[in-house]
């Protein structure tokens, strides 16, 4: 991946193109609706998303728990080509912005 690619991520030139929030859920409901989420975004030829994870002010101690989390789950996937915080107006610390891998095209396709 070219470096232009993450930056051009980072200044939000990627239009969202569907989101996801993670509030209130369990690690384990968490990471099912996040893997479904991702399928289904890949069978819609979708690049860019947004995952809500929160900021972690209503767990105990205040931490966040699902943000490490989800970025671990999108780091393990193949499909996800970059991820980084969003900016400050599509969430900031309580959200990621997720770049997909494209669909291969095939040659010769009719």
């Amino acid at each position: 991946m070219s470096r232009s690619v993450l930056r051009d991520l980072r200044r939000g030139r990627w239009v969202v193109q569907d989101q996801i929030d993670l509030h209130g859920a369990t690690r384990e409901v968490a990471r099912e609706l996040l893997l479904g989420f991702i399928n289904e975004a890949i069978r819609a030829e979708l690049r860019c998303l947004r995952v809500i994870h929160g900021k972690g002010l209503g767990s105990p101690g205040r931490e966040p728990v699902l943000k490490g989390l989800v970025r671990g789950w999108l780091a393990a996937r193949q499909e996800v080509l970059a991820f980084c915080q969003a900016r400050s107006h599509d969430g900031g610390a309580g959200a990621l912005i997720v770049l997909l891998r494209g669909a291969k095209k095939q040659n010769g396709a009719a």
